[in-house]
Protein backbone atom coordinates (compact mmCIF):
# COMPACT_ATOMS: atom_id res chain seq x y z
CA UNK A 1 0.00 0.00 0.00
CA UNK A 2 1.47 3.37 -1.02
CA UNK A 3 1.99 6.30 1.33
CA UNK A 4 -0.81 8.17 -0.40
CA UNK A 5 -3.25 5.34 0.28
CA UNK A 6 -2.23 5.25 3.94
CA UNK A 7 -2.69 9.00 4.26
CA UNK A 8 -6.01 8.88 2.43
CA UNK A 9 -7.23 6.11 4.71
CA UNK A 10 -6.20 8.12 7.76
CA UNK A 11 -7.97 11.19 6.42
CA UNK A 12 -11.08 9.20 5.63
CA UNK A 13 -11.07 7.73 9.13
CA UNK A 14 -10.70 11.13 10.75
CA UNK A 15 -13.43 12.66 8.55
CA UNK A 16 -15.80 9.83 9.38
CA UNK A 17 -14.98 10.18 13.06
CA UNK A 18 -15.68 13.89 12.90
CA UNK A 19 -19.03 13.32 11.22
CA UNK A 20 -19.94 10.70 13.81
CA UNK A 21 -18.85 13.00 16.63
CA UNK A 22 -21.04 15.75 15.31
CA UNK A 23 -23.94 13.44 14.44
CA UNK A 24 -23.92 11.38 17.64
CA UNK A 25 -25.95 13.90 19.65
CA UNK A 26 -28.39 14.49 16.75
CA UNK A 27 -31.78 12.88 16.66
CA UNK A 28 -32.40 12.49 20.36
CA UNK A 29 -35.54 14.21 21.48
CA UNK A 30 -38.25 15.54 19.23
CA UNK A 31 -37.65 16.29 15.60
CA UNK A 32 -34.05 15.01 15.38
CA UNK A 33 -32.64 18.00 17.22
CA UNK A 34 -28.92 18.72 17.17
CA UNK A 35 -26.62 18.90 20.17
CA UNK A 36 -22.96 19.93 20.32
CA UNK A 37 -20.77 18.51 23.07
CA UNK A 38 -18.84 21.01 25.21
CA UNK A 39 -15.05 20.90 25.26
CA UNK A 40 -14.95 20.48 29.04
CA UNK A 41 -17.69 19.69 31.60
CA UNK A 42 -20.26 22.47 31.10
CA UNK A 43 -17.51 24.66 29.66
CA UNK A 44 -15.83 25.16 33.01
CA UNK A 45 -12.13 26.11 32.69
CA UNK A 46 -9.70 23.47 33.91
CA UNK A 47 -8.27 25.80 36.54
CA UNK A 48 -11.76 26.18 38.02
CA UNK A 49 -12.33 22.43 38.04
CA UNK A 50 -9.24 22.05 40.20
CA UNK A 51 -10.83 24.27 42.85
CA UNK A 52 -13.70 21.85 43.48
CA UNK A 53 -16.93 20.78 41.85
CA UNK A 54 -18.55 23.68 39.97
CA UNK A 55 -21.93 25.00 41.02
CA UNK A 56 -24.63 23.80 38.63
CA UNK A 57 -26.94 26.69 37.76
CA UNK A 58 -30.27 26.30 35.97
CA UNK A 59 -32.12 29.16 34.32
CA UNK A 60 -34.58 29.45 37.23
CA UNK A 61 -31.65 29.46 39.67
CA UNK A 62 -29.95 32.20 37.68
CA UNK A 63 -33.10 34.35 37.69
CA UNK A 64 -33.56 33.87 41.45
CA UNK A 65 -29.93 34.77 42.11
CA UNK A 66 -30.10 37.84 39.88
CA UNK A 67 -33.20 39.11 41.70
CA UNK A 68 -31.23 39.14 44.95
CA UNK A 69 -28.27 41.02 43.46
CA UNK A 70 -29.65 43.43 40.85
CA UNK A 71 -29.42 47.03 42.12
CA UNK A 72 -31.93 48.29 39.54
CA UNK A 73 -34.52 45.72 40.56
CA UNK A 74 -34.01 46.45 44.25
CA UNK A 75 -34.29 50.17 43.55
CA UNK A 76 -37.73 49.50 42.06
CA UNK A 77 -38.65 47.41 45.11
CA UNK A 78 -37.48 50.25 47.36
CA UNK A 79 -39.70 52.70 45.48
CA UNK A 80 -42.62 50.33 45.94
CA UNK A 81 -41.90 50.10 49.68
CA UNK A 82 -41.71 53.90 49.97
CA UNK A 83 -45.03 54.23 48.13
CA UNK A 84 -46.59 51.71 50.51
CA UNK A 85 -45.48 53.77 53.51
CA UNK A 86 -46.81 56.93 51.84
CA UNK A 87 -50.20 55.21 51.72
CA UNK A 88 -49.94 54.39 55.45
CA UNK A 89 -49.20 58.04 56.18
CA UNK A 90 -52.12 59.15 54.01
CA UNK A 91 -54.46 56.86 55.97
CA UNK A 92 -53.13 58.31 59.21
CA UNK A 93 -54.02 61.77 57.94
CA UNK A 94 -57.69 60.75 57.87
CA UNK A 95 -57.81 59.37 61.41
CA UNK A 96 -57.85 61.16 64.80
CA UNK A 97 -54.54 61.69 66.55
CA UNK A 98 -53.86 61.60 70.30
CA UNK A 99 -51.02 63.55 71.93
CA UNK A 100 -49.85 64.38 75.43
CA UNK A 101 -48.93 67.99 76.22
CA UNK A 102 -46.95 69.07 79.29
CA UNK A 103 -46.01 72.69 79.83
CA UNK A 104 -44.92 75.09 82.57
CA UNK A 105 -45.56 78.82 82.20
CA UNK A 106 -44.08 81.54 84.36
CA UNK A 107 -45.31 85.11 84.08
CA UNK A 108 -44.01 88.21 85.79
CA UNK A 109 -46.42 89.05 88.66
CA UNK A 110 -48.34 92.29 89.02
CA UNK A 111 -46.97 94.55 91.80
CA UNK A 112 -48.75 97.26 93.75
CA UNK A 113 -46.42 99.66 95.54
CA UNK A 114 -43.62 97.11 94.94
CA UNK A 115 -45.51 94.23 96.55
CA UNK A 116 -46.51 91.35 94.23
CA UNK A 117 -50.17 90.43 94.15
CA UNK A 118 -50.89 86.68 94.58
CA UNK A 119 -51.60 84.89 91.30
CA UNK A 120 -51.98 88.17 89.42
CA UNK A 121 -49.92 87.82 86.22
CA UNK A 122 -48.51 90.87 84.47
CA UNK A 123 -49.88 89.72 81.05
CA UNK A 124 -53.64 89.50 80.68
CA UNK A 125 -53.40 86.54 78.27
CA UNK A 126 -51.91 84.31 80.98
CA UNK A 127 -53.92 82.69 83.74
CA UNK A 128 -51.54 82.89 86.71
CA UNK A 129 -47.97 83.65 87.69
CA UNK A 130 -47.23 79.89 87.84
CA UNK A 131 -49.24 77.73 85.44
CA UNK A 132 -48.89 73.95 84.95
CA UNK A 133 -50.41 72.16 81.98
CA UNK A 134 -50.58 68.36 81.73
CA UNK A 135 -53.22 67.25 79.25
CA UNK A 136 -54.08 64.61 76.69
CA UNK A 137 -55.30 65.96 73.37
CA UNK A 138 -57.47 64.23 70.77
CA UNK A 139 -57.40 66.01 67.43
CA UNK A 140 -59.35 65.42 64.25
CA UNK A 141 -59.22 67.52 61.10
CA UNK A 142 -61.69 67.31 58.26
CA UNK A 143 -59.76 68.46 55.23
CA UNK A 144 -61.01 67.47 51.75
CA UNK A 145 -57.42 67.47 50.51
CA UNK A 146 -56.57 64.61 52.87
CA UNK A 147 -59.15 62.35 51.24
CA UNK A 148 -57.85 63.17 47.75
CA UNK A 149 -54.29 62.61 48.90
CA UNK A 150 -55.26 59.19 50.26
CA UNK A 151 -56.66 58.03 46.93
CA UNK A 152 -53.67 59.55 45.17
CA UNK A 153 -51.34 57.58 47.45
CA UNK A 154 -53.18 54.39 46.49
CA UNK A 155 -52.66 55.15 42.81
CA UNK A 156 -48.99 56.02 43.34
CA UNK A 157 -48.53 52.70 45.14
CA UNK A 158 -50.00 50.93 42.12
CA UNK A 159 -47.56 52.80 39.89
CA UNK A 160 -44.63 51.69 42.03
CA UNK A 161 -45.82 48.08 42.02
CA UNK A 162 -46.16 48.12 38.24
CA UNK A 163 -42.68 49.59 37.81
CA UNK A 164 -41.26 46.92 40.11
CA UNK A 165 -42.89 44.31 37.89
CA UNK A 166 -41.42 46.02 34.83
CA UNK A 167 -37.97 45.89 36.43
CA UNK A 168 -38.42 42.22 37.30
CA UNK A 169 -39.46 41.22 33.78
CA UNK A 170 -36.65 43.27 32.28
CA UNK A 171 -34.19 41.51 34.57
CA UNK A 172 -35.52 38.15 33.41
CA UNK A 173 -34.81 39.11 29.80
CA UNK A 174 -31.26 40.14 30.68
CA UNK A 175 -30.63 36.88 32.55
CA UNK A 176 -32.12 34.77 29.73
CA UNK A 177 -29.87 36.46 27.18
CA UNK A 178 -26.77 36.09 29.35
CA UNK A 179 -27.57 32.51 30.34
CA UNK A 180 -28.23 31.17 26.86
CA UNK A 181 -25.49 33.36 25.43
CA UNK A 182 -23.08 31.43 27.64
CA UNK A 183 -24.63 28.10 26.60
CA UNK A 184 -24.16 28.89 22.90
CA UNK A 185 -20.67 30.28 23.50
CA UNK A 186 -19.75 26.89 24.98
CA UNK A 187 -21.19 25.11 21.95
CA UNK A 188 -19.29 27.33 19.52
CA UNK A 189 -16.10 26.79 21.48
CA UNK A 190 -16.55 23.03 21.21
CA UNK A 191 -17.29 23.28 17.48
CA UNK A 192 -14.27 25.53 16.89
CA UNK A 193 -12.07 23.06 18.75
CA UNK A 194 -13.22 20.15 16.62
CA UNK A 195 -12.88 22.11 13.39
CA UNK A 196 -9.37 23.18 14.41
CA UNK A 197 -8.40 19.57 15.02
CA UNK A 198 -9.66 18.63 11.56
CA UNK A 199 -7.67 21.50 10.02
CA UNK A 200 -4.53 20.26 11.76
CA UNK A 201 -5.08 16.74 10.44
CA UNK A 202 -5.65 18.04 6.94
CA UNK A 203 -2.44 20.09 7.08
CA UNK A 204 -0.48 17.05 8.17
CA UNK A 205 -2.04 14.95 5.39
CA UNK A 206 -1.28 17.54 2.72
CA UNK A 207 2.38 17.73 3.78
CA UNK A 208 2.74 13.95 3.60
CA UNK A 209 1.11 13.85 0.19
CA UNK A 210 3.42 16.61 -1.02
CA UNK A 211 6.44 14.68 0.24
CA UNK A 212 5.20 11.69 -1.72
CA UNK A 213 4.90 13.81 -4.83
CA UNK A 214 1.14 13.30 -5.16
CA UNK A 215 -0.11 16.89 -4.56
CA UNK A 216 1.19 20.34 -5.40
CA UNK A 217 2.66 22.74 -2.88
CA UNK A 218 -0.37 25.01 -3.41
CA UNK A 219 -2.48 22.43 -1.55
CA UNK A 220 -0.14 22.70 1.43
CA UNK A 221 -0.35 26.49 1.33
CA UNK A 222 -4.15 26.37 1.30
CA UNK A 223 -4.15 23.85 4.13
CA UNK A 224 -1.81 26.09 6.13
CA UNK A 225 -4.05 29.12 5.56
CA UNK A 226 -7.05 27.13 6.60
CA UNK A 227 -5.27 25.89 9.72
CA UNK A 228 -4.27 29.44 10.68
CA UNK A 229 -7.83 30.67 10.23
CA UNK A 230 -9.23 27.87 12.37
CA UNK A 231 -6.70 28.55 15.13
CA UNK A 232 -7.71 32.21 15.18
CA UNK A 233 -11.39 31.23 15.25
CA UNK A 234 -10.71 28.80 18.09
CA UNK A 235 -9.03 31.47 20.23
CA UNK A 236 -11.80 33.95 19.49
CA UNK A 237 -14.39 31.34 20.48
CA UNK A 238 -12.59 30.82 23.77
CA UNK A 239 -12.47 34.57 24.43
CA UNK A 240 -16.18 34.82 23.62
CA UNK A 241 -16.96 31.94 25.99
CA UNK A 242 -15.00 33.50 28.84
CA UNK A 243 -16.65 36.86 28.20
CA UNK A 244 -20.08 35.23 28.33
CA UNK A 245 -19.09 33.47 31.56
CA UNK A 246 -18.05 36.77 33.14
CA UNK A 247 -21.25 38.51 32.02
CA UNK A 248 -23.38 35.80 33.62
CA UNK A 249 -21.24 35.62 36.78
CA UNK A 250 -21.68 39.37 37.32
CA UNK A 251 -25.44 38.87 37.36
CA UNK A 252 -25.79 35.84 39.61
CA UNK A 253 -22.86 35.71 42.05
CA UNK A 254 -22.09 38.30 44.76
CA UNK A 255 -18.43 37.23 44.96
CA UNK A 256 -17.80 37.04 41.17
CA UNK A 257 -17.51 33.26 41.31
CA UNK A 258 -16.61 31.72 37.94
CA UNK A 259 -16.55 28.09 39.08
CA UNK A 260 -20.01 27.20 37.82
CA UNK A 261 -21.71 25.32 35.02
CA UNK A 262 -25.07 25.79 33.35
CA UNK A 263 -27.72 23.40 32.11
CA UNK A 264 -28.14 23.34 28.35
CA UNK A 265 -31.90 23.15 27.90
CA UNK A 266 -32.14 25.04 24.61
CA UNK A 267 -33.45 21.87 23.02
CA UNK A 268 -36.68 22.27 24.98
CA UNK A 269 -38.27 25.45 23.55
CA UNK A 270 -41.56 26.71 24.89
CA UNK A 271 -44.54 26.50 22.58
CA UNK A 272 -45.93 29.79 21.29
CA UNK A 273 -49.62 30.26 22.19
CA UNK A 274 -52.14 31.70 19.72
CA UNK A 275 -52.21 35.46 19.12
CA UNK A 276 -55.66 35.78 20.71
CA UNK A 277 -54.41 34.33 23.98
CA UNK A 278 -51.35 36.56 23.93
CA UNK A 279 -53.50 39.67 23.42
CA UNK A 280 -55.73 38.67 26.32
CA UNK A 281 -52.74 38.17 28.62
CA UNK A 282 -51.23 41.48 27.53
CA UNK A 283 -54.38 43.41 28.38
CA UNK A 284 -54.57 41.77 31.80
CA UNK A 285 -50.93 41.57 32.85
CA UNK A 286 -49.00 44.30 31.06
CA UNK A 287 -47.19 46.36 33.74
CA UNK A 288 -46.45 49.32 31.44
CA UNK A 289 -50.14 49.80 30.76
CA UNK A 290 -50.94 49.28 34.45
CA UNK A 291 -48.37 51.89 35.46
CA UNK A 292 -49.76 54.40 32.96
CA UNK A 293 -53.34 53.86 34.17
CA UNK A 294 -52.30 54.21 37.83
CA UNK A 295 -50.31 57.36 37.05
CA UNK A 296 -53.37 58.86 35.37
CA UNK A 297 -55.51 58.06 38.44
CA UNK A 298 -52.89 59.62 40.67
CA UNK A 299 -52.88 62.86 38.71
CA UNK A 300 -56.69 62.97 38.72
CA UNK A 301 -56.60 62.75 42.50
CA UNK A 302 -53.94 65.45 42.43
CA UNK A 303 -56.41 67.77 40.72
CA UNK A 304 -59.00 67.08 43.42
CA UNK A 305 -56.43 67.68 46.15
CA UNK A 306 -55.47 71.01 44.59
CA UNK A 307 -59.10 72.12 44.26
CA UNK A 308 -59.67 71.19 47.90
CA UNK A 309 -57.64 74.30 48.69
CA UNK A 310 -60.77 76.32 47.94
CA UNK A 311 -62.79 74.46 50.59
CA UNK A 312 -62.96 75.13 54.35
CA UNK A 313 -61.17 72.97 56.92
CA UNK A 314 -62.84 71.92 60.17
CA UNK A 315 -60.69 70.96 63.18
CA UNK A 316 -61.95 69.39 66.43
CA UNK A 317 -59.91 69.22 69.66
CA UNK A 318 -60.68 67.58 73.01
CA UNK A 319 -58.35 68.12 75.98
CA UNK A 320 -58.37 66.37 79.35
CA UNK A 321 -56.00 66.96 82.25
CA UNK A 322 -54.89 69.83 84.44
CA UNK A 323 -54.32 73.50 83.78
CA UNK A 324 -53.69 74.90 87.27
CA UNK A 325 -51.36 76.97 89.43
CA UNK A 326 -49.99 73.78 91.03
CA UNK A 327 -48.76 70.57 89.42
CA UNK A 328 -51.29 68.42 91.23
CA UNK A 329 -54.65 66.83 90.66
CA UNK A 330 -56.06 68.69 93.66
CA UNK A 331 -55.33 72.08 95.22
CA UNK A 332 -56.86 72.95 98.62
CA UNK A 333 -59.34 70.08 98.22
CA UNK A 334 -60.47 71.27 94.78
CA UNK A 335 -59.92 68.95 91.80
CA UNK A 336 -57.74 70.36 89.05
CA UNK A 337 -58.76 67.67 86.55
CA UNK A 338 -61.07 68.79 83.79
CA UNK A 339 -61.67 68.84 80.07
CA UNK A 340 -62.22 71.30 77.31
CA UNK A 341 -63.34 71.02 73.70
CA UNK A 342 -63.00 73.30 70.72
CA UNK A 343 -64.01 73.43 67.09
CA UNK A 344 -62.34 75.61 64.51
CA UNK A 345 -63.36 76.48 60.97
CA UNK A 346 -60.74 77.77 58.52
CA UNK A 347 -62.18 79.32 55.38
CA UNK A 348 -59.67 80.35 52.68
CA UNK A 349 -60.30 83.85 51.40
CA UNK A 350 -57.23 85.17 49.58
CA UNK A 351 -53.71 83.79 49.00
CA UNK A 352 -52.62 85.71 45.90
CA UNK A 353 -53.71 83.03 43.46
CA UNK A 354 -51.53 80.24 44.93
CA UNK A 355 -54.43 77.76 45.04
CA UNK A 356 -55.45 78.61 41.49
CA UNK A 357 -51.87 78.07 40.34
CA UNK A 358 -51.72 74.67 42.04
CA UNK A 359 -54.94 73.68 40.29
CA UNK A 360 -53.49 74.65 36.91
CA UNK A 361 -50.34 72.67 37.68
CA UNK A 362 -52.33 69.57 38.58
CA UNK A 363 -54.46 69.85 35.43
CA UNK A 364 -51.35 70.03 33.28
CA UNK A 365 -49.96 66.92 34.96
CA UNK A 366 -53.29 65.11 34.56
CA UNK A 367 -53.47 65.90 30.85
CA UNK A 368 -49.89 64.73 30.37
CA UNK A 369 -50.65 61.49 32.22
CA UNK A 370 -53.72 60.95 30.03
CA UNK A 371 -51.63 61.46 26.91
CA UNK A 372 -49.04 58.98 28.19
CA UNK A 373 -51.82 56.48 28.92
CA UNK A 374 -53.19 56.61 25.38
CA UNK A 375 -49.65 56.31 24.02
CA UNK A 376 -48.99 53.31 26.28
CA UNK A 377 -52.11 51.64 24.90
CA UNK A 378 -51.00 52.19 21.30
CA UNK A 379 -47.45 51.18 22.14
CA UNK A 380 -48.66 47.94 23.70
CA UNK A 381 -50.54 46.97 20.55
CA UNK A 382 -47.53 47.80 18.39
CA UNK A 383 -45.05 45.95 20.57
CA UNK A 384 -47.38 42.98 20.85
CA UNK A 385 -47.65 42.55 17.10
CA UNK A 386 -43.94 43.18 16.55
CA UNK A 387 -42.67 40.84 19.25
CA UNK A 388 -45.16 38.12 18.41
CA UNK A 389 -44.09 38.32 14.79
CA UNK A 390 -40.44 38.15 15.83
CA UNK A 391 -41.05 35.06 17.97
CA UNK A 392 -43.06 33.42 15.18
CA UNK A 393 -40.32 34.18 12.64
CA UNK A 394 -37.59 32.96 14.98
CA UNK A 395 -39.50 29.74 15.54
CA UNK A 396 -39.95 29.21 11.79
CA UNK A 397 -36.30 30.03 11.12
CA UNK A 398 -35.31 27.61 13.85
CA UNK A 399 -36.92 24.78 11.92
CA UNK A 400 -35.07 25.85 8.76
CA UNK A 401 -31.76 26.14 10.58
CA UNK A 402 -32.25 22.71 12.13
CA UNK A 403 -32.94 21.31 8.67
CA UNK A 404 -29.85 23.07 7.29
CA UNK A 405 -27.68 21.55 10.00
CA UNK A 406 -29.05 18.10 9.25
CA UNK A 407 -28.49 18.61 5.52
CA UNK A 408 -24.93 19.74 6.21
CA UNK A 409 -24.34 16.55 8.17
CA UNK A 410 -25.70 14.51 5.25
CA UNK A 411 -23.53 16.50 2.84
CA UNK A 412 -20.42 15.66 4.85
CA UNK A 413 -21.36 11.98 4.86
CA UNK A 414 -22.01 11.92 1.09
CA UNK A 415 -18.89 13.92 0.29
CA UNK A 416 -16.86 11.47 2.34
CA UNK A 417 -18.34 8.59 0.33
CA UNK A 418 -17.55 10.38 -2.94
CA UNK A 419 -14.00 10.94 -1.76
CA UNK A 420 -13.73 7.26 -0.93
CA UNK A 421 -14.70 6.41 -4.50
CA UNK A 422 -12.29 8.97 -5.96
CA UNK A 423 -14.97 11.43 -7.14
CA UNK A 424 -14.17 14.24 -4.65
CA UNK A 425 -11.04 15.96 -3.41
CA UNK A 426 -9.80 16.30 0.13
CA UNK A 427 -10.66 19.99 0.05
CA UNK A 428 -14.27 19.18 -0.70
CA UNK A 429 -14.39 17.00 2.41
CA UNK A 430 -12.95 19.79 4.54
CA UNK A 431 -15.34 22.32 3.00
CA UNK A 432 -18.22 20.05 3.90
CA UNK A 433 -16.90 19.86 7.47
CA UNK A 434 -16.69 23.66 7.64
CA UNK A 435 -20.22 23.95 6.28
CA UNK A 436 -21.47 21.63 8.97
CA UNK A 437 -19.76 23.70 11.68
CA UNK A 438 -21.18 26.95 10.27
CA UNK A 439 -24.68 25.47 10.02
CA UNK A 440 -24.59 24.27 13.61
CA UNK A 441 -23.35 27.64 14.86
CA UNK A 442 -26.19 29.31 12.95
CA UNK A 443 -28.67 26.90 14.50
CA UNK A 444 -27.33 27.66 17.99
CA UNK A 445 -27.66 31.41 17.33
CA UNK A 446 -31.21 30.82 16.11
CA UNK A 447 -32.12 29.04 19.35
CA UNK A 448 -30.82 31.96 21.43
CA UNK A 449 -32.72 34.42 19.27
CA UNK A 450 -35.93 32.46 19.78
CA UNK A 451 -35.46 32.31 23.56
CA UNK A 452 -34.64 36.03 23.75
CA UNK A 453 -37.63 36.96 21.57
CA UNK A 454 -39.93 34.81 23.70
CA UNK A 455 -38.58 36.43 26.88
CA UNK A 456 -39.23 39.89 25.40
CA UNK A 457 -42.78 38.87 24.57
CA UNK A 458 -43.24 37.69 28.14
CA UNK A 459 -42.40 41.20 29.39
CA UNK A 460 -45.72 42.27 27.87
CA UNK A 461 -47.83 39.31 28.87
CA UNK A 462 -46.32 37.79 31.98
CA UNK A 463 -45.89 34.00 32.00
CA UNK A 464 -47.00 32.41 28.74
Amino acid sequence: MSLARVVVAALLSSATLFAQTKDAPVASGSGGQLMAQPASPAGVPQENLQNGAPTVVTLSDAIARAKKLSPDYHAALTDAGVAREDKVQAVAGLLPSVNYNAQYLYTQPTRINGTPVDNAPRFVANNAVHEYISQGNAHEEFNPANFANYFRALAVQDVAKARAEIAKRGLVVVVVQAYYGFVVAQRKYSTAQQVGDEAARFLDVSKKLENGGEVAHSDVIKAQLQYNDKQVAFREARVDMERARVDLALLIFPDFNQNFSVVDDLRLPDALPPMEEVEKLAKQNNPDLGAAMAAYRAERMGVLAARAGYLPVVALDYNYGIDATHFATKTDGISNLGYSASAALTLPIWNWGATHSKVKQSILKRDQAQLELTFAQRKLLGQLKTLYGEVDAAQAELDLLRQSAQLAADSLRLTTLRYQSGEATVLEVVDAQNSLAAARNAYDDGEVRYRAALANLQTLTGTL
